[in-house]
């Protein structure tokens, strides 16, 4: 006769005792408020929240991140829990976690704020994508994708297009190109130029400058482009230096009317 191999039986002794001291626990902070006790079913459950969010770290998040959020999940299921219902807090604290996770990526985890319709649709088409792709051993088309989500191929490709804005990248990022070549977009981008200032200057005060005679205009050029005095200018043009101040204030005037007149007429 061939011999008989017992294996012992697994005992539900240490399932027992865990789901006894998790009523107790929920027992008393439910019914005397124990924060305590809560800091410590939430310590407990932290394997929980960790198994969880592995599963979501592979869609660009990091994983800590995703954690903290679950861990929202998991208090909110702890305040919320009925230890009358006879489940185990794990049972019940599991969708809560995963709710919050999809939740924070549907609306915190985008780059750039996305209509709350392309949001859904782009995660429909997510989970679509992928399968359509493993029975047609090759990508789905748009209309192929249009039709598996009940949208048009224009609602598909809007929802595409927004999937795109769900990452950003650093400004440190290095552009594409070559080794030598790469720049990051802050090397792109360009400095404060003063030139801007001077150009816009100039368009304001060319109407006012056309009024001016040619003599004026010479006057004016040499006091504030070429920067001579009064005493230099009456020099040069044989006048007196009194006489160049009157022919600076008459300009001027002159300049700020037009000016003033045109602003006049624009507004």
């Amino acid at each position: 006769m061939e011999a008989t191999i017992c294996r012992p039986r697994p005992t539900t002794t240490g399932v027992s005792h865990k789901r006894s001291e998790e009523k107790q626990l929920l027992h008393a902070y439910h019914v005397n408020g124990d924060s305590r006790v809560r800091d410590e079913l939430i310590v407990r459950y932290m394997p929980l929240v960790y198994g969880v969010s592995r599963r979501y770290s592979q869609r660009g998040e990091q994983l800590e991140d995703l954690v903290q959020v679950g861990c929202i999940g998991l208090i909110k299921a702890i305040d919320r829990f009925d230890p009358g219902r006879g489940v185990a807090l794990s049972t019940y604290a599991t969708p809560n976690i995963i709710g919050e996770i999809k939740r924070y990526f549907r609306d915190k985890g985008w780059a750039v704020k996305v209509p709350r319709g392309l949001l859904e649709l782009n995660m429909k088409l997510e989970r679509v994508t992928g399968f359509l792709a493993g029975n047609n051993h090759r990508s789905p088309t748009v209309d192929e994708l249009a039709g598996a989500v009940g949208a048009t191929p224009e609602e598909v490709m809007e929802a595409i297009e927004a999937g795109r804005s769900r990452c950003s990248l650093s400004l440190d990022h290095r552009l594409g190109g070559d080794d030598d070549d790469e720049r990051s977009p802050m090397e792109s981008v360009g400095d404060y130029d003063d030139g801007f200032d001077d150009a816009e200057r100039r368009i304001i005060l060319e109407p006012g400058l056309e009024r001016l005679s040619s003599r004026e205009r010479r006057i004016l050029h040499q006091r504030f482009f070429a920067g001579l005095t009064q005493s230099q200018i009456a020099a040069n043009i044989g006048v007196s230096q009194m006489h160049v101040s009157r022919l600076i204030r008459r300009a001027l005037s002159k300049v700020r009317a037009e000016i003033e007149l045109r602003e006049g007429k624009e507004s």
